[in-house]
């Protein structure tokens, strides 16, 4: 199935190898705009580009005002929230490779090149939050809780020639980075300090873009998907929400409950009474709700058809 975690060293560096020793078929080169949606997504991006360093107002930022429970839980959800971004900063490349090699159009190549700076930036500006509290958090403190946050496999996948391309970008754009978009959504709405405010809005502005690739690449060729291809398709789509978001991906209180999954739970809320960027279970759950559904929802008419998820803090869905 696609985006499975279940692969040793070998395996991968085997499927790398096939991949990359395909025959090359680089020309006719061509620039021409087959997805002009996307092409205008290039661009805009180009025009919005933004400097974690000169474009948030630091000097707003007052550490002293938050008790020391509080900076040390905002820490470890700004970390958190890095950890995450700088996983997607591979994602990119790999991601332009498999576009190469499948001669796609250079629209999605122009506009990846874009992402993974956007994606940098994501890591650097949650980073310099964690570390501005008091100190960025190399991993988690907990080691039970590295599987919810690890990885989604979707570098792994992208390598995979068996792995249809479109089913890597249902499953990371159209589904993940959909959740990711709402959720910062969520925190642009209940999030009080003002830098950290800022840092959801610069985020979320970018998220809305990725979003929208995925969008527009989907309907562009799906009607060009055979029966077989869409089955793959939506095949990636749940492993992706049963494996990895539900599993606590982008938000710990759906992580399956620990000690660890608890401290973080518990660091989000302090973090979120503070202000501070987070957010808690019965606030997001009925956005997370929502999001699911919208997804199926968009992706019915495309002819991909999504089953009921279920989760024991969720119910169906």
């Amino acid at each position: 199935m696609a985006l499975s975690r279940d692969m040793s060293q070998d395996q991968a560096f085997e499927m790398v190898q096939t991949l990359l020793d395909a025959p090359e078929s680089r020309f006719p080169l061509t620039f021409n705009s087959d997805l002009p949606r996307i092409r205008e997504l290039f661009h805009a991006a180009t025009r919005n580009q933004w400097d974690p360093k000169t474009d948030v107002d630091w000097d707003l930022l007052k550490p002293e005002s938050y008790t020391e429970e509080q900076r040390y839980a905002a820490r470890l959800y700004w970390s958190r929230r890095a950890w995450s971004e700088y996983g997607a900063i591979s994602e990119s490349p790999s991601l332009q490779l498999r576009f190469g090699l499948e001669n796609r159009p250079s629209d999605m190549q122009l506009f990846f090149t874009i992402r993974s700076q956007e994606e940098a930036r994501h890591a650097e500006v949650c980073h310099t939050m964690a570390e501005k509290l008091g100190g960025y958090i190399e991993k988690p403190v907990q080691q039970l809780f590295e599987g919810s946050v690890s990885t989604h496999g979707v570098r792994r996948a992208t390598l995979n020639a068996d792995v249809p391309l479109e089913g890597i970008i249902a499953a990371l754009v159209c589904t993940a980075e959909e959740i990711a978009f709402d959720v910062f959504k969520h925190l642009d709405d209940v999030t009080r300090d003002p830098v950290a405010k800022q840092i959801v809005r610069f985020i979320m502005r970018d998220e809305s873009r990725h979003c929208a690739f995925g969008w527009y690449f989907l309907e562009a060729i799906c009607e060009t998907l055979t029966p077989e291809q869409k089955t793959m398709i939506e095949n990636s789509v749940i492993t992706m929400m049963e494996k990895v978001e539900l599993n606590g991906y982008h938000s710990s209180w759906l992580a399956p409950e620990n000690p660890a999954s608890l401290a973080e739970v518990e660091a989000d809320r302090i973090t979120y009474e503070a202000g501070l960027g987070s957010t808690v279970e019965e606030a997001e759950k009925p956005v997370f709700v929502a999001t699911v559904q919208r997804i199926r929802d968009q992706m019915k008419p495309l002819g991909i058809n999504l089953p009921p998820f279920h989760h024991d803090k969720l119910g169906a869905i």
